[in-house]
């Protein structure tokens, strides 16, 4: 009976283990991406950040935390109060539940599907519900109009990312992830194959994530921030840590896409010496680091703008370039397979 019990019991274990390996390091990197991007934009803007709470302000996420966890939990009276706390959730699971695919290094993965690109863009579709949800339980115009807001920005970007991510699969003949960098060992970074995209796919993962400079549903100067403005405490706290958790996921989407994910950038010695998952993190970190300096140095986009880059230009460029890939694989005899 008892091998009976722990050979049912023990993969459940081995499997919540697994995840605590993810889903630690994540909110530790989600904390310090806060105090990372203050020190960043601080140095870009002449000021010196965080660095009174702990050495240099190293505990100055700690101090946020806490801050949160202890204010008061405040629900307006004729809001929605079941949706109302269920949507920041909604915000913060799916941020987390995308890192099940995402390959850390050769065979460093949860879940090795050979959809794993389709999971991906299905969880990141998925978390335009948690604000839609957020602005119509608030009760609030402004946090409605942040939350309508919101939900068509992200839907117009998620379009062209889908065409980018479309010309990439061509290219590598496959949906799982790992083989996806397994091609680029073979190929090439998808970076120079793909280049154009490459830079459309950072400005749609900024609108896609609500970033400067395209953070209009939370536009403070017209709508308080907009779907979250009723929010305090941790419920607000849940929509913080999605957001920089999802600003990490998309620099590992475009880290797998175009930057070779775990693969060195050179395959000679030193570059061979240092694993593939610090490679993976170092690319990420590049990646975010573009998050951070968008947010120091561009204005905000207004709405008709924001709009009209994502329909008039991104995607038409982007549809051509999948034609374009389409057409060269084909004539040349290039189809994977």
């Amino acid at each position: 009976m008892a091998e009976i019990f722990w050979g049912t019991i023990w993969p459940l274990v081995l499997l919540i283990v697994y995840i605590l390996v993810i889903v630690v390091p994540l909110l530790v990197a989600v904390a310090y991406l806060t105090y990372a991007e203050r020190k960043v934009i601080g140095g870009m803007q002449l000021r010196q950040g965080p660095m009174f709470v702990g050495p240099y302000g190293l505990l100055q996420p700690l101090a946020d935390g806490v801050k949160l966890f202890f204010k008061e939990t405040v629900i307006p009276s004729r809001a929605n109060k079941g949706v109302f706390l269920i949507a920041p959730m909604i915000t913060f699971i799916l941020a987390l539940i995308g890192w099940a695919v995402i390959p850390f290094g050769d065979g460093l993965v949860l879940a090795d599907i050979n959809v794993g690109i389709l999971y991906l863009f299905a969880v990141s579709s998925l978390g335009v519900y948690g604000i839609i949800m957020a602005g119509w339980a608030s009760n609030s115009r402004y946090a409605f109009l942040g939350a309508l807001r919101s939900s068509a920005q992200m839907i117009s970007y998620e379009i062209a990312m889908g065409m980018i991510i479309i010309s990439v699969l061509l290219t590598a003949g496959s949906l799982n992830l790992s083989e996806i960098v397994r091609a680029q060992a073979e190929q090439g970074w998808y970076l120079f194959w793909h280049f154009p995209m490459f830079m459309i796919f950072l400005v749609a993962i900024l609108a896609e994530t609500n970033r400067l400079p395209f953070d209009l549903p939370e536009d403070e100067a017209s709508l308080v921030t907009g779907y979250n403005v009723e929010y305090s405490s941790m419920t607000f706290a849940l929509f913080f840590l999605g957001e920089y958790a999802n600003m990490i996921l998309m620099s590992a989407m475009a880290t797998i896409l175009f930057l070779g994910g775990w693969l060195p950038p050179f395959e000679v010695a030193p570059f061979t010496w240092i694993p593939g998952p610090i490679w993976f993190i170092l690319k990420v970190c590049v990646i975010l680091f573009v998050y951070i300096w968008a947010r120091a140095t561009l204005p905000r986009y207004r709405y008709d703008q924001l709009m009209r880059l994502g329909w008039k230009v991104l995607l038409p460029i982007s549809f051509g370039w999948l034609v374009l890939t389409a057409g060269v694989l084909v004539a040349f005899d290039l189809v994977p397979g």
